[in-house]
């Protein structure tokens, strides 16, 4: 018997959290981890945070920087995730082409396979700033994750608006592909 058994154990998953540099993933955490928008210095490295989504589940964040020198290391965090979660800055079209290739780049990596991605089209307070639907066109979506679940939720970390439906989304699909995952074990025993 050894201390893990000691307590009730807490089901959850390994939430990925990735994008562009400035995209706004910490500052989402922050806001979604203590309801609060925190300024916040660029990531180098990462932040890992928990988040209880509802009774026995806990979500860990692992918030990945993103810049360019960063990125070589994304691969290194997708091993045992249960979501990705893309972060898309709506507002700067200028870099969402780069942010495309980047998805696409996560995408193709084997250790991901399946795993579902929810992408936060992030700044949706700023003017200009594409809805849902273009950031779902620009990123190709529908090409890319044929094979998995997927679902674009348009938010504002400042504000917070959106954030609860996409932490909520992001719990169902880390629940799906959990049980899908046991159940495929299972069969394959």
């Amino acid at each position: 018997m050894g201390l893990q058994n000691a307590k009730p154990s807490m089901k959850g998953a390994n939430v990925v959290m990735l994008g562009l540099d400035s995209a706004g993933k910490s500052t989402l955490l922050y806001k979604l981890r203590y309801n609060d928008a925190f300024i916040t210095m660029p990531t180098i490295g990462f932040n890992v945070d928990m988040i209880e989504a509802g009774k026995d589940f806990t979500l860990t964040f692992w918030d990945v920087g993103g810049q360019k020198k960063m990125r070589e290391l994304w691969s290194n965090f997708l091993e045992d995730a249960g979501v990705l979660l893309y972060v898309a800055d709506s507002s700067d079209k200028r870099r969402l082409e780069e942010s495309r290739r980047e998805l696409e780049l996560i995408l193709k990596n084997e250790s991901i396979k399946n795993v579902p991605v929810v992408v936060l089209a992030n700044k949706q307070d700023l003017p200009g700033a594409l809805n849902a639907e273009e950031i779902t066109r620009k990123l190709k979506m529908k090409k890319y994750c044929s094979d998995r679940n997927w679902y674009v939720q348009p938010c504002c970390a400042i504000t917070g608006e959106g954030l609860a439906e996409a932490l909520q989304r992001v719990a169902t699909f880390a629940r799906q592909y959990k049980k899908s995952k046991e159940t495929f074990i299972t069969l394959k025993e």
